[in-house]
């Protein structure tokens, strides 16, 4: 007896399990072979207890989900997967990652449609970072922000610094003890700004950590950001826009040390510097300190030259200057001295002949002195006339009556004078 399908407004009613097995039998039929998708992987979904992954996978544009099919890797499939990437990556699969996938496509009742993936490929993840490296690269530059940071000045002593890292580090470790056992004793600052350093919540983490930094600029003189190194795949975070953004604009001086030599990232691109390891980032900025010591020894050991070479020449053109100076000295005390001797030779001819002259006149007024004594006067014949002792000159100043004395050579007479008139 068969039994009749049930039917409502004249068409047949199906189960569910019936659409689903029609479909399971449609999809068997159509698609017989293994494909090649591309596709991002939104949710992991791995389970260690059962060794099964089951990721979410995903298509966008404009970021946002154009498609999405769930996949299943059985364990034994996906211990060899994950082996291969993390050998070709240095990374496990994670979130975040495009792949390319080889899978069969399947369908059962009980679990619906899956991406039954049986191997993924690692070169096409890696060229999927290249990609969006790219991408990346040349946003910032048409924002005009690629080489924004690296135009940044460092202080001629880069001692008070900012670091983002993780304090449990041997990155952070070795930056630490590499600054504080300098051999030459150089004081650094230094502040952690702790931060997760790998995957998607780095990309937020240490924009977040930078911003702070930022409101505290004043205090500090670069950035560095420290990180132990890793695979290509662990260091896609730093090829992120937001992250390389974040550090292009910063108003400090950024250095990374967040890779090994292969991974230079756009992080790394736009960063003030870029040195490999965090221990690098520490020489780094013990040799700005080295570097002006030496410009200091330098400039002192020079400075020492020019002053002991000015020394010498002022000596030499001061010794010049002496002996000139003596040499001149000597010159003039002998021309002085023959000038003096002449001189004095002179003063003593005209000395002497003053003398001789003076002598000559003195004797000459002598004689003539003696000339015109009153002895010789008289003896001459001439007698002179006194009135009251005094020689009489003039014969107005007698009167009758007086008596004179008239004085010869040899003898005196007295007289009157009589009362006659006087021839005045």
């Amino acid at each position: 007896m068969t039994n009749s399908r049930e039917v409502f407004n004249d068409k047949p009613v199906y189960s569910l399990s019936e659409i689903a097995k029609s479909l399971q039998r449609m999809i068997s039929k159509v698609y017989v072979h293994t494909y090649y998708i591309k596709a991002e992987i939104l949710k992991l979904n791995y389970y260690p207890r059962s060794g099964h992954c089951y990721p979410e996978l995903v298509e966008k544009e404009d970021n946002k989900i154009k498609a999405q099919l769930r996949g299943i890797i059985w364990a034994s499939q996906f211990q060899n997967i994950n082996e291969r990437f993390i050998q070709i990556t240095g990374e496990p699969l994670k979130e975040g990652i495009g792949v390319l996938c080889l899978a069969s496509i399947e369908f059962s009742p009980e679990h619906g449609l899956n991406l039954h993936i049986k191997d993924i490929e690692p070169s096409y993840t890696l060229g999927e970072m290249a990609k969006n490296r790219k991408e990346v690269i040349e946003q910032l530059k048409k924002e005009g922000i690629f080489l924004l940071n690296k135009q940044k000045k460092l202080p001629l002593l880069p001692q008070r610094i900012a670091v983002i890292s993780v304090e449990t580090s041997k990155g952070y470790h070795d930056f630490t003890v590499t600054l504080q056992q300098n051999s030459w004793n150089y004081k650094f600052q230094y502040q952690l700004f702790p931060s997760i350093l790998q995957g998607d919540k780095a990309i937020v983490t240490i924009p977040q950590q930078l911003a702070i930094i930022e409101k505290r600029r004043s205090d500090f003189d670069c950035v560095v950001i420290l990180r132990g190194g890793g695979g290509d795949v662990g260091m896609s975070c730093y090829d992120s826009y937001p992250l390389a953004s974040a550090i292009a604009t910063c108003s400090l001086p950024v250095i990374t040390g967040i890779g090994h030599s292969t991974n230079e990232t756009v992080t790394d691109m736009v960063a003030f510097e870029n040195k490999i390891t965090p221990t690098d980032v520490a020489y780094f900025l013990i040799q700005k300190f080295h570097d002006f010591a030496i410009q200091v020894d330098e400039i002192q050991n020079n400075i020492a030259k020019i002053a002991l070479n000015i020394l010498k020449e002022k000596y030499f053109y001061f010794a010049q200057i002496e002996n000139i100076i003596k040499h001149a000295f000597d010159k003039f005390t002998i021309r002085k001295r023959k000038e003096l001797e002449t001189t004095q030779q002179r003063l003593f001819l005209t000395a002497k002949q003053y003398i001789t002259i003076q002598k000559n006149a003195l004797e000459q007024l002598d004689t003539k002195t003696n000339l015109l004594h009153p002895e010789h006067v008289l003896k001459r014949g001439y007698s002179i006339t006194y009135y009251n002792g005094k020689a009489v000159k003039n014969a107005k100043t007698l009167s009758a009556n007086d008596l004179i004395t008239t004085k010869f050579y040899q003898g005196e007479l007295i007289s009157r004078i009589e009362n006659q008139q006087i021839n005045k």
